[in-house]
């Protein structure tokens, strides 16, 4: 038996999705900038798409920017609003969990000499909003904290952030990569300025994503060239991903709340399952304020490269943290912010479902950690 758990890192792309992908492969192959009947066709596809995830998030069309995915989003949202705004300041704050396509774009500021605040983190992975409000300063031209955490999915208090900064200059970005599909994304009731999304995330394709951008919002664009995405983003748009990220996304908004309720149903099964069999554990993160998809687990018994080793030749397919450190011998970073220098940074494994999961997938997880627990505990005795 084979069970993919590792739905946070990518997820498979949906027969809707594929479907409508490949009709506009055989029969839409304009340039969406070409005048023609076949631009003119292909043009449509993208304006219909924009408008339609648009809608979903409560934004106006102009505002979505299509990208490459959530890395190309985030550079673009953090670094635009950097050299764009550094007259007013170059003070930037953002959080010691974010993923590493926020992070190590604020590191290369720092060599480029902008002042970066690092928020720490509780146990639970939430950023306490008065340690936020003690780093503002006058010349804060940005903060950006991600919405819900890809490793131990910590939700973030998004709508208290934004009020926080209501009537400050900063800019508020957030990467909402992890919750598309899994809370709702109402960018004005959020009251955010930039929002990164991916489409790989949500059972679309990978290799296309997108930035919301508020009205008035001023960004140094990277991309060079022609004048695609309103002058914003040179390089013709990629047609068939374009479509399949607005069917998905419409897919998971509409099943949304179905889809969550089979996810906590999963996760107090696993859980439950771990339990049953004596196989000892412990949550990271606060369950009551964690993203549905995700559970990370501190297995006291043996360190993660062994167990990660051994739940694969098993053909139980999981991971320790995000898929971009893949093969990575270090720590968490987001536990090691959480808990320091603890054990459980090299003990932990991040479990994430699908809504399409079976029971019978659960306890073959679940059998195959009872194996290597009983095989640790042999060892030992």
């Amino acid at each position: 038996m084979e069970v993919y758990a590792d739905y946070s890192a990518t997820t498979p792309v949906a027969p809707e999705v594929s479907a409508a992908m490949m009709e506009v492969y055989e029969n839409t192959y304009g340039n969406p900038s070409s005048i023609h009947k076949t631009g003119r066709a292909a043009r449509h596809i993208v304006d219909s798409a924009r408008r339609e995830m648009a809608g979903l998030l409560n934004a106006e069309p102009k505002e979505i920017m299509f990208t490459s995915g959530a890395t190309e989003s985030n550079n673009t949202a953090i670094k635009g609003t950097a050299y764009k705004r550094q007259h007013l300041g170059r003070h930037l704050i953002t959080s010691q969990i974010e993923h590493h396509s926020v992070l190590h774009v604020f590191q290369h500021l720092e060599k480029e000499g902008f002042d970066v605040t690092y928020l720490p983190v509780n146990d639970y992975g939430e950023v306490n909003i008065d340690s936020l409000e003690q780093a503002l300063r006058p010349d804060t031209i940005l903060v950006s904290i991600m919405f819900g955490n890809n490793e131990v999915g910590s939700i973030q208090q998004i709508d208290e952030i934004s009020g926080l900064l209501k009537d400050h200059q900063a800019y508020f970005h957030t990467d909402a990569v992890q919750t598309a599909g899994h809370l709702p994304l109402d960018v004005k009731e959020l009251g955010i300025d930039l929002l990164s999304l991916t489409a790989h995330k949500f059972y679309g394709p990978k290799g296309i994503g997108l930035l919301y951008i508020k009205q008035g919002t001023e960004l140094e664009f990277q991309q060079l060239g022609g004048s695609q995405e309103t002058k914003r983003r040179a390089g013709t748009e990629n047609v068939p991903l374009i479509k399949g990220m607005a069917t998905a996304l419409a897919l998971a908004a509409a099943d949304m709340d179905a889809r969550n309720v089979r996810l906590m149903q999963l996760k107090e099964y696993f859980l439950n399952a771990l339990q049953e069999r004596t196989i000892p554990f412990e949550m990271n993160g606060n369950k009551n304020m964690q993203l549905p998809h995700i559970t990370n687990l501190y297995f006291p018994f043996s360190d993660v490269e062994i167990m990660l080793t051994l739940l694969d030749m098993a053909g139980v397919y999981v991971s320790s943290g995000s898929a971009c450190t893949a093969g990575s011998i270090e720590p968490s970073h987001v536990l090691t912010a959480m808990f320091g220098e603890d054990k459980r940074t090299k003990q932990s494994i991040r479990f994430s479902f699908s809504y399409a999961m079976k029971e019978e997938e659960i306890d073959y997880i679940a059998d195959q950690l009872l194996k290597i627990y009983e095989m640790n505990k042999e060892r030992s005795e």
